[in-house]
C-alpha cells in the first residue's frame, strides 16, 4: 500500500510539474483600478484614456467599487462607471466588469463606511441590491464580455467580514437571472487552488499568476514561486476535460509586490520584485503556460513610472505587445 501511495504521489507531481506546454502568443489585456490610480496620485481618467489611446489596450477588466458607487445608503452614483464603459464602447474595448464586495486591489473587500457595522445578513441584502442595480444597467453594453462576481471568493485574503460560499453562489445566480446571455467569470488563486470550485460555479475560470512576492512570515522576505509554466497548463487541461470550461489569466504580475504599498516604497525596493527584466521574464513565462488570454496587473504603475519617474521602459515594452 505504501508503494502504491508513493507511486501515486510521484505521478501527481510529475503531472503538475514536469514537461512543457505549447507556447502561445496570447491575447493581452489589463486590469484597471480607479482607486489604485488615485493611490499613485494619478488622474484616473487620464490614465484610463492613456491605456486605450496610447497603449492601444483592447481588453480591460474594470472594477465597480461598492464604496464609490453607494457612498450613502440607497443612493447610487454611476457617473464614473458610466464614463469608463462609455469610453470602452466608443473605442471598441472589451470589458470584464467586476461586481461585489471583494473586488481587485487592497484591502480586497471595499465596503462603504455606512455598511461597516451592519449585521452580515443586512450587508448581504445590500450587495444583492447593488447587483440588481448594476447588471440591468450594463448588460446590453457593447463593451461587456464577462461578468466577474467577487474576486477570488474562496481565498481567505484581505480585510473581509466573511467568506461565504453559499452567498457567493446566490450572487452568481442573481446575475444569471438578470442577464442570461453574458458569461460569468469566477476567479481563483493560481498558486493555491486546483480551480474546481470556480469551474463548477462559473462559465469560465480566471486565474492569477504571481511570480515574485513579499512574504510577511519569518520577518519578511522575497519569494519566487518555484512553479513551472506547465503547472498552469495541466490544471487548465483538467478544467477543460472535467468541466468543459476555459481558463484565462486575469492577474499576470507586472508590478512590484513589496513589504508595503508600492507608492511608499523606494524605486530600489520596488525593483526587488519587478524590474524590466522580470517584466519581460513574466511575459515569456505567460506565453509558455499555453493559456490564450492574459490581463496584466499593474498597468497603472507603468503609467506612473513613465509619467512621474521618467521610467518609460515598462510602458514601451507593453506598447510592443498591444500593437
Amino acid at each position: 500500500m505504501k508503494k502504491i501511495l508513493l507511486a501515486l504521489i510521484v505521478l501527481i507531481i510529475a503531472f503538475f510539474f514536469l514537461g512543457k506546454a505549447p507556447v502561445k502568443d496570447p491575447v493581452w489585456g489589463v486590469t484597471f483600478s480607479l482607486k489604485y490610480s488615485e493611490d499613485l496620485n494619478l488622474d484616473w481618467q487620464e490614465t484610463y484614456l492613456a491605456l486605450i489611446n496610447d497603449l492601444k489596450v483592447k481588453r480591460m477588466r474594470v472594477v465597480a467599487y461598492w464604496d464609490l458607487i453607494e457612498t450613502e445608503k440607497g443612493e447610487y452614483d454611476f457617473k464614473d462607471l458610466d464614463w469608463m464603459m462609455g469610453q470602452a464602447e466608443e473605442k471598441g474595448v472589451e470589458v470584464i466588469l467586476v461586481v461585489g464586495m471583494k473586488v481587485p486591489r487592497w484591502p480586497e473587500c471595499h465596503l462603504p463606511s455606512w455598511a461597516q457595522d451592519l449585521p452580515q445578513e443586512e450587508k448581504q441584502e445590500m450587495i444583492l441590491e447593488l447587483i440588481e442595480k448594476i447588471v440591468p444597467r450594463y448588460r446590453n453594453s457593447s463593451a461587456l464580455i464577462y461578468w466577474q462576481i467577487e474576486n477570488e471568493p474562496f481565498l481567505d485574503f484581505g480585510h473581509c467580514p466573511w467568506y461565504d460560499e453559499e452567498f457567493f453562489i446566490k450572487q452568481v445566480n442573481l446575475t444569471r437571472e438578470l442577464d442570461s446571455k453574458t458569461p460569468i467569470l469566477v476567479t481563483e488563486s493560481g498558486e493555491l487552488s486546483l480551480w474546481f470550485k470556480g469551474a463548477r460555479i462559473g462559465d469560465l475560470v480566471g486565474t492569477t499568476m504571481y511570480r515574485r512576492t513579499w512574504w510577511h512570515r519569518a520577518g519578511g522576505f522575497y519569494f519566487k514561486y518555484p512553479i513551472p509554466p506547465v503547472h498552469y497548463y495541466r490544471k487548465a487541461w483538467l478544467i477543460d476535460k472535467i468541466f468543459k470550461k476555459e481558463v484565462i489569466c486575469v492577474e499576470l504580475q507586472a508590478e512590484p509586490w513589496g513589504s508595503a504599498p508600492t507608492y511608499v516604497l523606494s524605486l530600489e525596493e520596488q525593483e526587488e520584485s519587478m524590474d524590466i527584466d522580470l517584466f519581460k521574464e513574466n511575459i515569456e513565462y505567460a506565453r509558455r503556460t499555453g493559456l490564450s488570454e492574459f490581463y496584466f496587473w499593474g498597468a497603472e504603475w507603468w503609467y506612473w513610472m513613465k509619467k512621474e519617474h521618467d521610467r518609460p521602459e515598462f510602458w514601451q515594452e507593453a506598447q510592443e505587445l498591444f500593437k
